[in-house]
């Protein structure tokens, strides 16, 4: 008997691809699948170091780590599927390198919404990585705008600082793996009052596609998505329908 594919299993719903930021995992997420039910099937990418892998040592190299998981991930989004990737600060950059990877794999990818982020070749001035443990976690919560309850118990801390600190490493030494751009459209989107990435830095994705580009904000600083969550899927809807309708005129005019 044929088994299903993985497409298949989870019928017409095109798949949500989430990548998480800095010492996040899977689980920021979750709250997404319930709000995004009946519109995608919502997966996330989950690292060495984190959640059900926390025993794993983590990546300090972005382009490693994308080349290191694409198998998994992509066994997961199965034959035709079509696919839209988010990521946010560090899973931004990471789904950029994820949407190369798979797009020359033949995955359908319709489109990249890359969060929080100025454009892949742009590299953070200010740095955190490296700094002794309390200066670190001092300079991640300036950057993020809150610090999470975690690093306050010493158990947990002693967990989650390796995996941030490393995320951070290979976050702000990240060199894009090619100099090609993706083909596909590229959504970039930006709170409002963002003091780690300017507006014009979150425009710079433009040069990063040959195919279309748009660009939105919301009200909030660099974690803005933390409580937008529902917000965010609105926009990643309408900018997916935008880019299938095109995408569509495009094969039209092609098969004329």
């Amino acid at each position: 008997m044929k088994q299903p594919s993985t497409s298949e299993e989870h019928g017409d719903r095109a798949t949500l691809l989430c990548v998480p930021f800095a010492g996040a995992g899977p689980s920021f997420f979750h709250p997404w699948q319930k709000e995004a039910a009946d519109r995608w099937r919502v997966t996330s990418v989950e690292l060495p170091g984190r959640e059900r892998r926390i025993l794993e040592a983590p990546y300090r190299n972005v382009v490693e780590a994308a080349r290191n998981e694409i198998d998994r991930i992509a066994a997961d989004l199965g034959d035709g599927a079509r696919t839209v990737l988010f990521g946010h600060s560090l899973g931004a950059v990471l789904a950029y390198e994820l949407t190369h990877l798979l797009s020359a794999r033949g995955v359908h990818v319709g489109l990249l919404v890359v969060s929080g982020s100025p454009g892949p070749w742009t590299q953070r001035e200010r740095r955190a990585a490296g700094l002794p443990d309390e200066e670190f976690l001092a300079r991640v919560e300036e950057f993020a705008g809150f610090r999470h309850e975690a690093l306050d118990h010493p158990e947990m801390r002693e967990l989650i600082l390796p995996t941030l600190q490393a995320d951070c490493e290979m976050h702000e030494n990240y060199v894009p793996g090619t100099d090609a751009r993706v083909t596909v459209p590229i959504c970039s989107l930006r709170g409002d009052s963002d003091g780690l990435v300017s507006a014009e830095e979150a425009r710079q994705w433009r040069d990063a596609t040959t195919g279309a580009f748009s660009y939105a904000e919301f009200p909030g600083d660099h974690m803005y998505l933390v409580d937008l969550g529902r917000e965010v899927l609105d926009v990643i809807e309408a900018e997916s329908a935008r880019a299938e309708a095109l995408e569509r005129r495009v094969s039209g005019v092609a098969g004329a």
